[in-house]
């Protein structure tokens, strides 16, 4: 069995790394931690101000942090015994999850839940909403109660 999870700096994809460390899989489950990091897109640069470097700099920033989050996520699941990878990749997670999905076979993709509505929601899409619907494997939803 392939499980895939998906991982943020945010306490709902801990809960998910929790669940998927909590429960009982079969031998020879492997866990695939993945991590995306959204294209940063300068806003506003002035005609002067070269926005190259400070653009570099912040996405090699963020590779970092989110290359952390994977590897405290993984060890958290390597440490109760399971088979784990970690991947971090550029892009929107919602498309990262379901195209990793896709090309490495999973059986199961575990993400956390924020719980946005209204209008967070349309400002800030749904990961969730577009892994359960796309996604080419079962999605289970982890939500902090």
């Amino acid at each position: 069995m392939k499980i895939l999870v998906g991982v943020d700096d945010s306490k709902h994809s801990q809960a998910a790394v929790e669940f998927v460390k909590k429960m009982t899989w079969p031998e020879g489950a492997r866990v695939l931690v993945v991590s995306a990091v959204r294209e940063f897109i300068p806003v506003y640069t002035e005609v002067y101000v070269p926005a190259a470097p400070y653009s570099e700099q912040l996405r090699e920033d963020m590779f970092r942090s989110h290359q952390e989050l994977v590897s405290v996520a993984e060890k958290t699941l390597r440490d109760v015994g399971l088979s784990t990878e970690a991947k971090v990749l550029a892009g929107d997670p919602r498309t990262v999850l379901v195209d990793v999905a896709r090309t490495e076979n999973v059986d199961l993709l575990v993400v956390g839940s924020h719980g946005r509505t209204g209008l967070a929601k349309l400002l800030l899409g749904s990961v969730t909403s577009y892994v359960v619907s796309h996604a080419p494997c079962n999605v289970m939803v982890i939500k902090i109660t």
